[in-house]
């Protein structure tokens, strides 16, 4: 049986493991899984700029936090890779005051704005007896493609795919998938052009 394994079927060792690594409740790394652990499981692109000073980079060892070359993850940013990988492809922009919710993916090229929102899971509420907090998590992810912009003040709810070269309008909130090569606004978020390869235009639907 292999460590992963053992961790999984052994609630003792996965719970003092889980207490080195962050404190009871408090969904943020210990200083010292951040400064010498995480680097030896995270990968970082070359001349990608995070400004970890402003931020919030909350992500653990046992999860995917990827950044590619030339992305960048500008201030007062937060991530948490606790439930699910967080991958940001190259030449990614995450704007200002963003906060990134895995499982999430941002493919090459796409971006946003200032203060969006990207929660790929839902707290599970099905038994109204039980405060939500306890109950199973609804893990659903987002995936944001190539060269896909989401707008400032967005949100983007957990099963969504965004489509390559979509744009999605400031303060939306997207609750569907939006296909390629769409403009989308509102809330909730809806499709109002679709580019035509042939005319080289962005038609009204």
């Amino acid at each position: 049986m292999g460590l992963k394994e053992k961790l999984k079927s052994d609630p003792r060792i996965k719970k003092l493991v889980m207490w080195m690594i962050h404190p009871p409740r408090r969904p943020r790394p210990r200083i010292w899984i951040r400064l010498f652990v995480n680097p030896f499981f995270h990968k970082r692109g070359k001349n990608s700029l995070i400004r970890r000073r402003q931020s919030r980079i909350d992500v653990f060892p046992y999860n995917k936090f990827d950044v590619g070359s030339d992305a960048v993850i500008e201030s007062f940013t937060t991530i948490n890779n606790g439930v699910g990988d967080v991958i940001i492809g190259n030449r990614c922009r995450v704007g200002i005051g963003t906060v990134i919710i895995g499982p999430v993916t941002m493919k090459n090229g796409s971006g946003t704005g200032q203060h969006v929102f990207l929660g790929g899971f839902n707290h599970g509420f099905k038994d109204g007896t039980v405060n939500s907090s306890v109950q199973e998590l609804d893990i659903k992810g987002i995936t944001i493609e190539e060269d896909a912009h989401v707008g400032a003040n967005s949100v983007v709810l957990a099963g969504v795919t965004i489509g390559k070269r979509c744009q999605i309008g400031a303060g939306s909130v997207v609750t569907k998938s939006i296909p390629p090569f769409s403009v989308a606004v509102g809330n909730p978020c809806k499709v109002i052009k679709q580019f035509n390869p042939e005319t080289n235009v962005w038609e009204k639907v």
